[in-house]
């Protein structure tokens, strides 16, 4: 059966079915116009506000002469502030599509991506037009260029047109705009953060980031039937995390969404006391530095709800200092990944004590599975790679046909991580698929090592990775960041070695307790920090050209 709509205006009947991400904003302002949708520093911006300058970047997009098209990208280069939001939004009402740039690549790899993604137009913070500068020197091209303002000097942009964002945000907003976007048009699209390779463009339909985010908020239990939550962000809006799952989520709901450009450990605590906030989400190196900031001045931290962490396993040790913390809060581990929006997996709190390294159950709008090498679905505690079928899975790569030949093959999006199911249907992670050691004809998980080294006495920080070996094909290497190695100049070459082999010796020791003989690391090395991307993966690539 179809209905016969030939008599409805295509506008009219767009408008009354789509699943947008504009729409969405709509109506989280309709239901709580009054409610705080923003906080930074000093500034507290209602839903009003930003549903009415979303709306007006929206019209001033497409006023511009030459401007981005619809279902074209737009490039947006902006720090953790309020800007940002209803420049995010106002390009999804505009039928454009959202280009977050992570500003910590390289200037040639900014280059690269804008070329990549034909991306003739950037939106971006005065504080970062360096950043914007060196990729054009690198070789980027860009028709115009949006500046959010936080001076009155002169900019020129050789080759592009410069606009003031706060000119688009004062344009005027009259009737509805009528704009045919569907639910399945793309919304964003953002790079992987490339830590093997060149990046790669994720493309999200409106309707997958809106399903996504309204599955977090199950998940953490926002709904605008009570007073909805306050989530403090510090990961960088550019990234999946802090964007998807995490502001989006909250916007949606009419909760407030408090912005720090940054992690300042203090300053974290200092927020969450006396904005009362119910939700954070760190990396387990940032809960490690709250916990000592904490030890040494406490705060009251009874407003968290739930204490979220994400991208690695959290040492108990840490764990344990969050109870300390934040004794009645939910301690949650989400999982997931830029092509499939996150969360895609919940850690229950029931399994914080019985199943603390496993991802937890998945998402109810995810299906997720086990699959073997030949497209077999695996059953229950056997091990293959992690695929997914879903409303939030990517629409693909943009201009990587081979890659989305891979990635969907067999009608599952494959993950490239390997794991499995227990019983209960918990999903364990055993490892990136590239990162598995393959040593003296076991495969041995870097993630299980590395859980367990960081446990080990003294050790700050490690990483595990396979390092070439003639007789292993590769060696188990643990690559270690600790506080109690003084550098060769302090106390020289002869004591820096013996210092440097007793550690050793106290670390291997160690493993041999822990783990099975074939995954006890045949190598340790010691470096003053783990290269990492902006959101604290650890760059393995990098790591294995300076071993």
């Amino acid at each position: 059966m179809k209905a016969d709509t030939s008599l409805v205006d295509p506008f009219d009947l767009n408008l009354a079915r789509r699943n947008t991400l504009g729409d969405a904003l709509t109506r989280a302002a309709e239901r709580a116009p009054d409610n705080i949708a923003v906080v930074d520093g000093d500034r507290r911006i209602s839903y009003t506000t930003l549903e009415h300058e979303a709306e007006a970047i929206a019209r001033g997009i497409i006023a511009i002469e030459g401007g981005a098209a619809q279902a074209e990208p737009i490039a947006l280069i902006m720090p953790n502030c309020y800007e940002f939001m209803p420049a995010y939004f106002g390009i999804a009402k505009s039928g454009r599509i959202v280009m977050p740039i992570n500003y910590g690549f390289a200037p040639a790899d900014i280059a690269w991506m804008l070329g990549d993604a034909n991306a003739r137009t950037a939106i971006v913070d005065e504080g970062l037009l360096p950043v914007l500068q060196a990729a054009l020197a690198a070789g980027a091209t860009l028709d115009h260029v949006i500046i959010h303002r936080r001076s009155d000097a002169e900019i020129e942009i050789p080759g592009a047109r410069v606009h003031r964002l706060s000119d688009l945000a004062a344009t005027a907003v009259g009737e509805e705009l009528r704009l045919i976007i569907h639910s399945e048009d793309i919304a964003q699209c953002l790079y992987t953060s490339g830590t093997t390779a060149m990046p790669k463009g994720a493309l999200t339909t409106h309707s997958a980031v809106v399903t996504g985010a309204l599955s977090n908020t199950i998940l953490i239990g926002e709904t605008w039937r009570r007073t909805p939550g306050k989530v403090l962000i510090v990961l960088p809006l550019f990234h999946v995390t802090a964007l998807n799952a995490l502001a989006n989520p909250i916007i949606l709901a009419s909760g407030t969404a408090i912005l720090h450009n940054g992690f300042n450990p203090a300053a974290v605590l200092d927020t969450i006391e006396r904005e009362r906030v119910t939700l954070f989400t760190g990396l387990p190196m940032m809960w490690a530095a709250m916990s000592a900031e904490f030890k040494a001045k406490p705060r009251d931290l009874s407003s968290i709800e739930t204490a979220l962490y994400a991208m690695a396993q959290m040492p108990e040790r840490v764990l344990e200092s969050l109870d300390e913390m934040m004794p009645n809060a939910r301690k949650v581990m989400g999982s997931g990944q830029t092509e499939v929006v996150p969360a895609t997996t919940v850690q229950l709190p029931e399994h914080r004590f019985t199943k603390n390294p496993a991802w937890g159950l998945p998402a109810t709008t995810v299906r997720t599975a086990i699959m073997g090498e030949n497209g077999e679905l695996l059953p229950r505690g056997e091990i293959g790679e992690i695929v997914y079928r879903g409303s939030h899975v990517t629409a693909g790569y943009w201009n990587r046909p081979d890659a989305n030949e891979e990635a969907f093959k067999y009608g599952w999006f494959h993950s490239g991580d390997i794991g499995y199911m227990d019983d209960e249907g918990v999903l364990w992670f055993s490892d990136r698929a590239k990162d598995v050691i393959k040593s003296g004809g076991e495969n041995v998980s870097s993630m299980k090592v590395e859980r367990i080294m960081s446990g080990a006495p003294r050790v700050k920080e490690c990483s595990v990775i396979g390092t070439p070996h003639e007789h292993w094909g590769e060696a188990v290497t643990v690559v270690v960041v600790t506080e109690h190695l003084p550098g060769l100049e302090e106390i020289g070459a002869e004591e820096h070695q013996r210092l440097r082999s007793e550690f050793e010796v106290e670390i291997l020791e160690y493993a041999r307790g822990s783990l099975g003989k074939f995954e006890v690391p045949k190598r340790v090395e010691f470096v003053v920090e783990l290269p990492k991307t902006s959101t604290g993966k650890v760059r393995k690539n990098v790591l294995r050209e300076m071993i």
